[in-house]
């Protein structure tokens, strides 16, 4: 029961302080005209340093990276569906303090911080962008935190992968490559724009990256000291 609750809580907190930063930052940058480097760093940082202080206990912080787990078997189900009740409840709660704190106009007119998808592009080429942006997060977790090669560099690498998720797709998708993250705004302003694309494509990205980690990439023998460039030796 005990640890229940530790896990509960690091993913509620994480989630909120990650929704709670990501959607300030928005609407900051919104009353001053629109900063996609502000937000950006906002997301990557806020994300960094909360994956670095309860990535002993979890750190998913994002329903699709749970779920990419929960299918190459890394958590267990009842597990699973903890974290991901306590990332959506954690983003609802961020998003309805903000709700509370943030002049009700400016809440109003950026959607509580939330993402939406620009005019610019289809409904279909916003699902890809949300589906590879989500891949790229989920191998540099993979990558930084999950393989037992991995540098130790705490979350850096995975707060970096978001926000080079921004600056990739941000003004095109709003970058949300969490479900949690998307709907937590989405609900506080009863606004549910495009919430199909900010679940599905996570989810598909998260379950890709995770499979092609765990099966292709992911090995217990050690890299050979040798090996080098590929091709015939001379």
């Amino acid at each position: 029961m005990r640890d229940s609750v530790r896990h509960f809580l690091s993913e509620f907190i994480g989630t909120f302080a990650l929704t709670f930063v990501g959607s300030a930052a928005i609407m900051q940058a919104a009353q001053g005209g629109g900063n996609l480097v502000a937000v950006a760093l906002a997301h990557g940082l806020v994300l960094a340093i909360f994956v670095s202080a309860f990535m002993h206990i979890g750190a998913h912080f994002n329903p699709a990276v749970t779920i990419g787990m929960l299918v190459v078997r890394r958590i267990e189900p009842v597990m699973a569906g903890l974290y991901v009740v306590a990332q959506v409840a954690g983003a609802t709660a961020a998003a309805f303090a903000l709700k509370f704190a943030f002049p009700t106009a400016l809440f109003a007119a950026t959607r509580g911080g939330g993402q939406t998808v620009s005019l610019d592009v289809s409904s279909g080429q916003a699902f890809v962008l949300e589906m590879f942006g989500t891949m790229f997060l989920v191998w540099a977790i993979f990558g930084t935190a999950v393989d037992h090669r991995a540098p130790r560099i705490g979350g850096l690498g995975v707060g970096f992968a978001l926000a080079c998720d921004y600056f990739a797709i941000g003004n095109l998708t709003g970058s949300s490559v969490n479900p949690a993250r998307s709907f937590g705004p989405a609900f506080a302003s009863g606004i549910y724009e495009a919430q199909g694309i900010y679940w599905l494509a996570p989810i598909t990205g998260a379950i890709i990256a995770a499979l092609i980690y765990e099966k292709l990439l992911l090995t217990d023998e050690p890299e050979p000291l040798d090996h080098g460039a590929i091709g015939s030796q001379r």
